[in-house]
């Protein structure tokens, strides 16, 4: 075993979604980053399956792909979702429009194949060296020292100017930060895990189920979900709870496995023919929500992404939710480090080894680096903090309501009223999904959406009956201050 010693300018820890898109934002301004990563090169090993859960990429974590001027790259191989398709016991199916027009949809694409483009992209900056196979394992924020060590039991210090934790919900980054006095977190486990499966593409390469949705089997306590991939077939997801008459300790044979399915999914299993071997031999994963206070340590390190606010991923933003972090933390840059020659690091082309300015950035770089983390702290806490709530509602939305005949009223009502008020009626998803507004300001008009809805469907049985007039009014009176004049409502997906 050996020691090593390093000193970097830009650190970041993780080279996940969050982290590889980070080093390629700071790599545009000039930066030299420096990413550790505990796994191995996914673009050079096969990553064991069973955890890549697809994304739905929409509004926010586009946003961020063009800020950094990369959004056609990224996006080449996304499958537009326009609404969810729900599939009953009996095969019938329910259609759900996502947005209240077609200019409004999810889009479908693959965590891993995504994530491989933002590597390819950082280092093509000539700014960006990715280290893999480095497990992060110690902190030191008063000299800003990482440990890092190899699956050979090797270790490597590095001191860094600035540091990034984006290693994820089980963040080390963030550990060694809550030990510091006044930091505090809370992780509050779902007590539902999650399988992934697997629909083949078709025999002639096509999609067997509707391309262009999100599928939900909805059975009240559980649910299958399946998004589309480019090449013809979808991820399919079960969520179960861990204990119960229907839960995953309850399914512990191939037996038990192919006459569950085949009695609470019978159109799903006709569509995936390893069904039971891809069950038995895939990871049971976990999901839970992570909360935590203060983000930063001065002006040395900051936490971005899951390793700041773990979210379920029940409302699609867990990586819309991070992407959005750098696009609030490059604002940051912007108004803190670019104004009076405060930008410390000189921008290269090609990374110069023997030139870097380590020493003029900690010198003086550190009040500056802390206005911006604390700025973007304040911008973030409380937005992130509304959006896990509001994944934890959608997951119950989701399993419980979307076959309920009176939720679907009034979501039909809720078409209506969008269409009729356009700017001035939101329906909560597309606050949170098509368009840019605060999280926080989404929760709010959602709660009050909601109040809205559940006045106009009582007493009436079909959506033809809705009172439109009495519509107006409660609109105009409850939901349209919040919304009206706000341009990232102008946003589209």
């Amino acid at each position: 075993m050996t020691t090593s010693e390093q000193q970097v300018d830009m650190l970041i820890i993780g080279a996940g979604l969050v982290g590889s898109l980070a080093a390629i934002f700071l790599a545009k301004r000039g930066f030299a980053v420096d990413v550790y990563e505990r796994r191995p090169d996914m673009r050079a090993v096969e990553m064991s399956a069973g955890r890549s859960i697809n994304l739905n990429i929409s509004c926010r974590g586009i946003e961020a792909l063009k800020r950094v001027g990369i959004a056609d790259d990224a996006l080449a191989e996304v499958i537009p979702m326009k609404g969810r398709m729900m599939h009953a016991r009996d095969g019938a199916l329910t259609y759900q429009p996502y947005g209240k027009d077609d200019t409004e949809f999810g889009n479908s694409i693959s965590r891993a194949g995504l994530n491989k483009v933002l590597m390819n992209i950082a280092e093509e900056t000539g700014q960006v060296r990715f280290h893999f196979d480095m497990k992060a394992e110690e902190a030191d924020f008063g000299s800003n020292t990482f440990v890092f060590s190899s699956p050979a039991g090797d270790k490597v210090e590095v001191r860094a100017v600035v540091a990034i934790g984006t290693d994820g919900a089980a963040s080390t980054v963030r550990t060694e930060m809550m030990k510091l006095p006044g930091y505090e977190s809370t992780i509050s486990p779902l007590d539902y895990g999650y399988k992934e499966l697997y629909i083949p593409p078709a025999d002639d390469g096509g999609f067997r189920i509707e391309r262009n949705a999100l599928h939900i089997w909805p059975r009240g306590t559980y649910m299958v979900i399946a998004l589309p991939n480019f090449d013809g077939s979808f991820t399919v997801t079960l969520f179960l709870p861990y204990e119960g008459p229907k839960s995953f300790a309850n399914l512990k044979t191939e037996e038990d496995v192919r006459k569950f399915f085949e009695e609470e999914f019978p159109d799903a299993v006709q569509l995936m023919p390893d069904l039971v071997k891809t069950f038995m031999i895939n990871p049971t994963g976990h999901m839970e929500t992570v909360k935590c206070y203060p983000w930063n340590v001065e002006g040395h390190a900051v936490l971005m992404g899951d390793a700041a606010h773990g979210v379920v991923p029940f409302f699609g933003q867990g990586m819309n939710c991070g992407f959005e972090d750098l696009t609030v933390l490059d604002e940051c840059i912007e108004d803190h480090l670019s104004q009076g020659g405060a930008l410390f690091i000189e921008r290269r082309t090609k990374r110069d080894q023997e030139r870097r300015n380590y020493g003029k950035l900690q010198t003086e770089g550190g009040s500056h680096w802390e206005q911006v983390f604390v700025d973007f702290v304040r911008r973030r806490k409380e937005n992130c903090d509304a959006i896990a709530d509001m994944a934890v509602e959608n997951f119950i939305e989701m399993r419980d309501k979307v076959g309920d005949p009176k939720f679907l009223l009034a979501k039909a009502v809720e078409k209506i009223l969008e269409k009729k008020f356009p700017g001035r009626y939101v329906s909560r998803y597309s606050l949170v999904t098509f368009s840019n507004v605060p999280y926080a300001l989404a929760q709010k008009a959602g709660a009050i959406c909601d109040e809205i809805l559940a006045e106009l469907v009582t007493g009436i049985e079909k959506v033809d009956d809705v009172d439109l007039a009495r519509a107006q009014v409660l609109v105009d009176e409850r939901l349209a201050p919040l919304l009206v004049g706000r341009p990232e409502l102008a946003m589209k997906s």
